[in-house]
């Protein structure tokens, strides 16, 4: 019964996919950390910008 358990294979393909998902989901909240700060001097950078031109339009 031991060695049957053993041998049998049915759910390390579940196991393979679920760490592919794990490591994917790892690397994308890597980026998303690492670039907020870009991110927000773009936004910071571009409200700028608008509220320039509104006051120019005003």
């Amino acid at each position: 019964m031991l060695k049957k358990f053993v041998q049998d294979e049915q759910g390390q393909d579940l196991i393979e996919y679920t760490l592919l998902l794990a490591f994917v989901c790892l690397a994308t909240s890597a980026l998303f950390v690492s670039s907020g700060g870009s991110l927000s001097g773009i936004w910071i950078s571009a409200n700028s910008e608008l509220s320039g031109a509104n006051t120019s339009a005003s």
